[in-house]
């Protein structure tokens, strides 16, 4: 009888990086805790994963990262003085990021981009497939693409990433990939990988955006991976020879996502994801909303 593939319960984050386009305010919180809404960013994420089946999270994180373990923690006095003062609705706020999922912590020592952070999530993660969520990507929660990429993985094996059209003029800031077509509308099959291309140079305008979910031969590529762009050890780098050769953990394929994304990394997406967020909530919206029409009239 086939043994069926493992099931993906694991889900690492990387969350090691300086933040650098939002200082000041990064010069002493993480930015993965600057607030979307009145959530953190990380939280919105967290979220994510849980939702697609994956309880146990990895959080790669750095120097002065310790915030975004405390937000995951219990805080037992500021608890006690919601219980005393019969704030239930701030109560469960409170607690709802404390039993979300099963965290664990590990630190990137070297600031050594982005392969070299997935490769430290490696003795947690073990020879089980893994996903991968960037902090700096939203997905919002009506679109399905992690469970999408879960399910084309346990489908298909090998590994499945994330692809977003943009304009040729961006694609010079993301991966990009070499895809054939699939019998599937949303899937394609990765051929190429090239990091960060001149428009001229990309083999289309598919963009790698932040979902990943990786065999665990990725690990074994990433030892070996040589710094590349920028002098980091980048995971497109690896996918590109996991692409290129199948005996390395299968094939790799490739979602299509046409869904609603916030970059939260850029600082005007991040206004941009507020506003949009702000405006959907119940209880903010309509308020907001009519405030929002009344100010742009005014401006324009």
């Amino acid at each position: 009888m086939t043994q069926s593939p493992p099931r993906i319960t694991k889900a690492v984050i990387p969350a090691a990086g300086l933040g650098t386009r939002f200082l000041p305010a990064t010069k002493a919180t993480p930015k993965e805790m600057l607030p979307v809404v009145d959530k953190p960013a990380i939280q919105y994420v967290v979220e994510e994963a849980v939702a697609a089946g994956l309880s146990d999270i990895l959080m790669v994180t750095g120097r002065n990262k310790r915030p975004l373990e405390d937000h995951f923690d219990r805080n037992y006095e500021l608890e006690s003085a919601l219980t005393r003062k019969g704030d239930a609705d701030r109560l469960a706020k409170v607690q709802e990021s404390s039993d979300l999922a099963t965290m664990h912590y590990v630190r990137q020592g070297d600031p050594r981009g982005l392969g070299h952070a997935v490769l430290c999530a490696a003795p947690h993660v073990g020879s089980q497939p893994f996903a991968v969520l960037l902090g700096d990507d939203l997905i919002d929660a009506r679109d399905q693409l992690l469970s999408r990429m879960v399910e084309i993985q346990e489908h298909e094996g090998g590994s499945v990433i994330a692809l977003m059209e943009v304009d040729p003029e961006q694609i010079h800031l993301y991966g990009c990939a070499a895809v054939e077509t699939t019998a599937e509308s949303d899937v394609v099959r990765v051929t190429g990988l090239v990091e960060k291309p001149e428009a001229a140079e990309a083999p289309s305008n598919l963009a790698v955006i932040g979902r990943y979910v990786l065999d665990p031969a990725v690990f074994d590529v990433l030892r070996t991976t040589q710094p590349g762009r920028g002098g980091e050890i980048q995971l497109t780098d690896a996918l590109q020879q996991m692409a290129a050769d199948e005996s390395i953990g299968g094939p790799v394929h490739g979602v299509v996502f046409k869904g609603r994304r916030y970059d939260t990394g850029d600082r005007g997406d991040y206004l941009r994801a507020i506003v949009r967020l702000a405006c959907e909530r119940e209880d903010l919206g309509p308020d907001f909303k009519a405030w929002l029409r009344r100010y742009v009239t005014e401006e324009m």
